[in-house]
């Protein structure tokens, strides 16, 4: 085996086991995260992270319809659709209607969404700002190749 197979090697080995450190890491946070939701909002809630993310997505978009929402969080619009009946029935979201278009239903978020939101939003802010720490220790050369990587690592895997 060559040099260059013998560190294709090791690099293939050091990702196997950064996507079994990722998967435990996002164990963990994903129950940690989900806690301090609830401790930051002081309510009880069973929501999974999709839920969460769709109730981000209507946040940051609304009013905004069942379509858009399924696209921006890459779930079909079947799925979307049971997610937001869910939300509708536990009071996070709301249905409406556009003036212009009234067959078209549109959610935005009750004031227990938009406390919920908020709170994701700021506890992403804080994953977002640990991230930015981490890369604090390269330099741009390598920060634009850290880029590189990850697309063509997005376009390999798509």
């Amino acid at each position: 085996m060559g040099i260059s197979n013998k560190n294709k090697a090791a690099i293939y080995e050091n990702f196997i086991q950064f996507l079994q450190q990722k998967e435990q890491y996002e164990t963990r946070i994903t129950a940690s995260y989900l806690e301090g939701l609830r401790k930051h909002i002081d309510v009880e809630f069973n929501l999974n992270m999709t839920e969460l993310h769709t109730i981000a997505c209507i946040g940051e978009q609304e009013p905004i319809n069942i379509t858009s929402i399924a696209e921006k969080i890459q779930v079909s619009k079947g799925n979307t659709s049971k997610i937001a009946t869910k939300l509708l029935k536990a009071g996070w979201v709301r249905k409406t209607q556009l003036n212009d278009n009234k067959k078209e239903v549109y959610f935005r978020l009750t004031p227990a969404g938009k406390k919920l939101f908020a709170a994701h939003d700021e506890l992403h802010a804080k994953e977002e700002q640990r991230m930015y720490d981490f890369l604090d220790q390269y330099n741009n050369a390598e920060l634009e190749f850290i880029n590189k990587l990850f697309n063509d690592m997005i376009s390999f895997y798509q």
